[in-house]
């Protein structure tokens, strides 16, 4: 493990600059004169403050929704944030952080990329191609790479929640489910103890399961509720969102089943 991380449970506000005199992120994507910003999972690569630079840590990540909410990690902890856009410039309100400690190195850079946003605010945004640079006005840059969403076909997702659109439990201790959507249209996959196929089409935002053909293995009675809710999923429509390396399926009867890309 390169991180070592100790959980908190708090929320810490930072100030950063309010922006004002510009529009929020909506409706369509906010460009560059090359490239959109917004709805692309931007992987930082460099910071550079004064004419010296750092390259981040492992994680480190910015997304700009459609609609100006921001998401990402600073090397240690995750932040969100709200951005607005006037042209090529974009601008950060308050932002909140979770409050995790890490070691010296990701920390050393959270804070120099935490200050970056808190102190200057404002940059200048420049895609070229997959890569995206933001300026602030004394020269400070943060580099910034796009990173593809995973494929939803071909994956193997390894499913990590359950739960509805309100409340998600994390899988039971030992539970070992995955799916895999196969460009033959078909899916396989374990569904906590016992494996399972099935047929499978993609499109338009939804999976049409068939039945599930299965074996038949005994587990402990954790392992088999948590098949039991997986195996509702089949013979029947379900929808499906991507984000980045997650997806989630939602049922005809509101269960949402979390999972993320195997890496």
């Amino acid at each position: 493990m390169d991180k070592q991380r100790m959980t908190l449970g708090v929320l810490t506000l930072l100030p950063l600059a309010a922006a004002c005199g510009a529009q929020t992120a909506g409706s369509g994507s906010a460009r560059t004169e090359t490239a959109p910003v917004t709805g692309v999972h931007w992987t930082v690569d460099v910071l550079t403050v004064d004419g010296k630079t750092a390259r981040a840590p492992s994680g480190t990540y910015l997304k700009i929704a459609d609609d100006g909410r921001v998401s990402g990690n600073l090397g240690c902890n995750g932040f969100g944030s709200k951005a607005t856009f006037t042209g090529d410039r974009v601008e950060f309100g308050g932002m909140w952080t979770t409050d995790m400690a890490c070691e010296k190195g990701p920390m050393s850079f959270e804070r120099s990329l935490g200050r970056t946003f808190a102190d200057k605010g404002a940059f200048t945004a420049k895609a070229d191609g997959d890569r995206l640079t933001l300026t602030t006005d004394g020269g400070d840059r943060i580099g910034l790479t796009k990173e593809k969403d995973a494929p939803v076909r071909g994956t193997k997702w390894t499913v990590t929640a359950l739960g509805d659109n309100n409340v998600s439990q994390p899988l039971p201790k030992g539970a070992n489910a995955y799916f895999v959507l196969r460009a033959d249209g078909t899916l396989d996959g374990r569904l906590g103890c016992n494996h399972a196929s099935a047929q499978a089409t993609v499109g338009d935002g939804h999976i049409t399961l068939g039945p599930a053909k299965t074996t038949r293995m005994m587990c402990q009675d954790s392992l088999m509720r948590t098949e039991k809710t997986l195996l509702g999923l089949f013979d029947s429509k379900v929808t499906y969102a991507l984000d980045h390396r997650g997806i989630a399926l939602t049922s005809a009867n509101g269960t949402v089943v979390s999972a993320v890309a195997d890496e």
